[in-house]
């Protein structure tokens, strides 16, 4: 073997084979005339594995054949990805199952309907899930989304705001003073302003603007009445807040300003949005998809106000 290296016999070690010899050579200390170990090498260490070829063609000519004994580098195997097992429709965002009510005793089929639908309403449940004080917010946040007329440091003026979705949006929207009426008591909100009041009493339109400071930017109204169960009276006492909406609209809005209102399909609107679309720049139909498919509510938004013309 070269300088620097020591050799042994593997006679010993592996079988005998026709016309093959092997030898080793392990690194000992190198001369001064030698090579350098080799990078990563130590005394003792194998470093060559040498297999001496006598062919029978040739006996008197031997061929060495040098065999590294270091390990190859095998290339970076893919990383396997892992397969997600099925959730068996529990996935995050898919409709949960529907929830049974049992009627009780006491329960009229009307009062079961309405809980049943608030049980298996999505709109009710991301309600919950983001604080808001009802699913009604979620209608207004799609209307402002596409006519962006709640901005900051306006004055805005709810109708019908019980139980509070709409203020509490128009808020988070920046507005600088929000008052909102009901029938029923509301929870307060400040710095909003909530009153209990009949919108139809004479007094109420000038209470709303004292308590505002001034003309409204924007009036939203989303009244309803007390229903009776008598679908065309039901009706006309609602077309009846709507008409009674406008005039205040009409009579205390900002020029400029926006007027958004719920209204329903029907013959009796055609008075409304007559009224509206002498007065206003743009009206448009929309049905927000919070809405629910089998109501025949839809909302109007009336944008640039014109000053009362008629």
């Amino acid at each position: 073997m070269g300088e620097g290296g020591a050799s042994t016999s593997l006679s010993s070690l592996f079988p005998a084979e026709a016309g093959i010899q092997m030898r080793a050579s392990y690194r000992s200390e190198p001369s001064g005339s030698g090579p350098p170990p080799a990078p990563g090498k130590r005394k003792g260490e194998l470093c060559h594995l040498l297999v001496v070829r006598r062919f029978a063609s040739e006996p008197n000519c031997l061929r060495l054949t040098p065999m590294s004994t270091d390990k190859p580098e095998t290339p970076p195997q893919e990383r396997k990805r892992l397969v997600k097992a099925p959730t068996r429709g529990k996935e995050v965002g898919t409709r949960p199952k529907a929830v049974r009510v049992i009627k009780g005793n006491k329960m009229t089929q009307s009062s079961q309907a309405w809980l049943s639908r608030q049980l298996n309403d999505p709109f009710v449940t991301a309600a919950k899930a983001k604080g808001y004080r009802s699913r009604a917010a979620f209608k207004i946040l799609e209307l402002d989304d596409k006519y962006h007329f709640l901005k900051q440091g306006q004055r805005i003026i709810d109708l019908g705001c019980a139980p509070g979705g709409w203020v509490q949006m128009a808020l988070a929207k920046g507005a600088s003073n929000v008052v909102g009426v009901d029938l029923l008591y509301v929870e307060p909100m400040p710095p909003a302003t909530m009153i209990q009041m009949d919108f139809t009493d004479p007094a109420c339109g000038d209470r709303l603007i004292e308590l505002l400071g001034g003309a409204p930017d924007v009036i939203l109204s989303d009244m309803a009445p007390n229903t009776m169960g008598h679908r065309q009276t039901d009706h006309l006492r609602i077309v009846g807040l709507i008409e009674a909406a406008v005039d205040f609209t009409l009579e205390t809005l900002r020029p400029g300003g926006t007027f958004v209102t719920k209204a329903f399909q029907g013959g009796e609107m055609e008075g409304v949005l007559l009224s509206l679309k002498l007065n206003f720049a743009e009206v448009k139909h929309v049905k927000p998809k919070a809405s629910r498919a089998e109501s025949s509510e839809v909302y109007l938004v009336a944008t640039g106000f014109k000053g009362r013309l008629v």
